[in-house]
């Protein structure tokens, strides 16, 4: 009796261990590499060349131009499966003209902010933003201002961290925090969409762990026409240590890039920490960083079109985002904001 019964436990953890070792040969190991890897130049190319033709007329906020932009990024979300966020009834968050009137500023026409959505595994409340804005210009004295790099670089960079997001997501390695893709419009006429989207947010602002902003990634400037291979890193110690460490540590390990922290200084004369659309979540109190590659004799100039942007560069950018991303959803704890921004 003693030795049947021993037969039979033996018989049970064999089956067991079998069993153990076929669920975990086939469970996918996670690899960050190859989904950073999936954002390519080749693909940024292909969407940078639709986004800023002369087709979009310069996708001035709120013109027949720009809503075509719009169209184009919301028929790429649908084809890769990628939702809208819960709690909202389609790709559109409306900012009304009204919204935008300023001043002596031109009238702008109704206009909308875009957002897709990778919902998260195990904190799925806790919202990590990924923006960028996608309206430029428009058109001046017969001429188009295609805003390639300002920042048809920074949208279509949005299209490949989704995706890269939704790749992770689909072989069962999501994000553990949501991630929201946030095209803003009217940036150019005063930061409008993502100030709308702060005042108006379709997830509370004490859920929003951190932005994430590009703002012309695809070119280089007159500091370093020698490389590309470098960013301007703006804001990400002026509210969160942990922000701080990350995008250094993410860099590190997966990038390489040269951080240039020159335009981080409190006394920069030319306050970009104050003209994109980060500052909208920063003066919330939310841990914010802007990735950017700095001005061109090209910025706000019909000449900055396609053929100009660096897509190696732009390639290397936009994956250095998508790490930051991914390290600030999958960390243990939120971020930390232990400074005052100031």
């Amino acid at each position: 009796m003693k030795k049947s019964i021993s037969i039979g436990l033996l018989s049970m953890l064999i089956m067991s261990c079998s069993n153990s070792k076929t669920a975990t040969s086939t469970k996918k190991p996670l690899d960050v590499p190859s989904y950073i890897n999936s954002i390519t130049a080749a693909e940024l190319k292909t969407h940078l060349t639709i986004v800023a033709s002369d087709e979009m007329q310069g996708r001035n906020t709120g013109s027949e131009g720009q809503k075509l932009a719009g169209n184009y990024l919301i028929n790429q979300y649908k084809k890769d499966g990628i939702p809208f966020p819960k709690g909202a009834d389609s790709y559109y968050q409306k900012v009304p003209s009204e919204y935008m009137k300023k001043g002596f500023s031109p009238k702008l026409g109704d206009s909308e902010n875009i957002w897709a959505f990778i919902e998260g595994s195990e904190l799925p409340e806790e919202i990590v933003v990924v923006s960028a804005h996608y309206d430029h210009v428009g058109m001046k004295n017969g001429e188009i201002y295609n805003g390639a790099d300002d920042d048809g670089s920074g949208t279509v960079g949005l299209l490949e961290i989704a995706q890269a997001f939704h790749k992770a997501k689909s072989e069962g390695n999501g994000p553990k925090r949501s991630v929201l893709i946030l095209h803003v419009t009217g940036e150019e006429h005063g930061l409008h969409g993502s100030r709308f989207y702060s005042e108006n947010p379709l997830f509370p602002l004490k859920n929003t762990v951190a932005d994430i902003n590009i703002d012309m990634i695809g070119r280089r400037d007159d500091f370093h026409k020698d490389s590309n291979n470098y960013v301007y890193v703006i804001g990400s110690d002026y509210l969160s240590t942990d922000l701080y460490n990350i995008c250094e540590d993410v860099n590190k390990k997966y990038i390489g890039l040269a951080l240039d922290y020159k335009y981080n200084d409190r006394a920069d004369k030319n306050r970009f920490y104050y003209r994109s659309d980060h500052y909208n979540f920063a003066k919330n109190g939310i841990p914010s960083v802007f990735y950017f590659n700095g001005t061109h004799e090209d910025y706000h100039k019909p000449t900055d079109e396609v053929d100009k942007i660096e897509f190696d560069a732009l390639e290397k950018r936009t994956r250095l985002a998508f790490a930051t991303a991914w390290e600030i959803a999958n960390r243990e704890k939120r971020l930390v904001v232990d400074k005052d921004g100031k």
